[in-house]
């Protein structure tokens, strides 16, 4: 397995990491937990050495999956995990004049000891602002952080789907690692801004969903349904319009996927890795097949032809669909 540093911090990891989220939550009932810990263990076997929780995962859950998977193998492996949210309520739905964010610096400590043990270590390795909280000035949550740091509890500060402004305010207090937003084939709005202020300020950039939740891999075809325990019946580019008019990028994938002799989630991540070299997927899977399926994405080389006509072709595609609901849109920062 390849290996990327994430941006100038000189934390090493494979190129590609484990988003274990879907394991425990969001997409219906968690897997069988013994099942689980095989598939991140085989992970680990297979060379990846990027794993990827929160503690809003479950809540609590997807920690303890991650802890106790990876504990016989620690000393081989980079885990991140999040804070920023009150466990108590749901983001997606918040009572009137509740908020269900949170990174007040001492309910920052206090998540941060609580996952410690969960994930059964001595240090976080990367610890990511999970939403930006406009009720608690940035420099107050990367001082925080900083002293987390300085304590030897964490290793490295992350933001995950923060604006421009709020990490170059970050940065300035603790270096930031890394970045964790959406980025793939049908969400490209970090190339605006972000990315460049990323390779100007040598932060790196972990896209979540980079097969746009399963849609990448041309297996939801355009009359598909979801339970309603699937946060997908939830998001705009989901619904039934959305999923038929957005095939068009699916139609691109086949094409270019036939062409080399791969899948379509393969062409979807190596043309995130062809990006930059600073840029680490972490791709999401409760399968063994899948798994093996996205590792092999590595070894896919797209030429700069291949690039260019993905782009070419990718640009005359208009995706259909918000990516969230309103309420949850307003709590990223671009």
């Amino acid at each position: 397995m390849q290996k990327r540093k994430l941006g100038n911090s000189g934390l090493e990891v494979s190129a590609l990491g484990l988003g274990c989220m879907g394991m425990s939550f969001g997409y219906g009932s968690p897997r069988d937990k013994q099942e689980m810990i095989a598939l991140i263990r085989t992970a680990v076997e297979r060379g990846l050495t990027f794993f990827d929780t929160a503690e809003v995962y479950g809540p609590f859950i997807n920690e303890e999956l991650v802890g106790e998977a990876l504990a016989p193998l620690r000393n081989k492996v980079v885990i991140a995990t999040k804070f920023g949210f009150n466990t108590n309520i749901d983001p997606r739905n918040p009572k009137p004049g509740e908020s269900a964010l949170n990174s007040r610096p001492e309910h920052i400590k206090v998540v941060a000891e609580a996952s410690l043990k969960r994930l059964k270590t001595d240090h976080i390795d990367l610890f990511y602002q999970h939403r930006v909280d406009p009720e608690v000035p940035i420099e107050e949550v990367a001082g925080a952080v900083k002293e987390l740091i300085q304590a030897g509890k964490v290793k490295h500060f992350g933001l995950s789907e923060a604006g421009v402004r709020t990490i170059r305010r970050a940065h300035a207090v603790q270096p930031v690692t890394a970045l964790q937003s959406e980025y793939s084939l049908w969400w490209r709005k970090p190339e605006d801004e972000i990315i460049p202020t990323l390779e100007e300020l040598g932060i790196g950039l972990v896209p979540y969903s980079p097969l746009g939740k399963g849609f990448l891999t041309g297996k939801i075809e355009a009359n598909a349904t979801f339970s309603s325990d699937d946060f997908r019946s939830k998001l705009p580019r989901f619904a039934p319009e959305a999923l038929k008019a957005n095939q068009e990028l699916i139609e691109l994938l086949l094409k270019i996927s036939a062409a080399k002799k791969a899948s379509p989630a393969q062409i979807a991540l190596s043309w995130l890795l062809a990006q930059k070299p600073w840029i680490v997927p972490i791709p999401g899977t409760t399968k063994q097949s899948r798994l093996d399926e996205n590792i092999g994405a590595v070894t896919i080389n797209l030429t700069a032809d291949d690039l260019r006509e993905i782009n070419n072709s990718a640009e005359k595609v208009k995706i259909e669909g918000a990516r969230y609901p309103e309420a949850v849109e307003k709590m990223t920062g671009l």
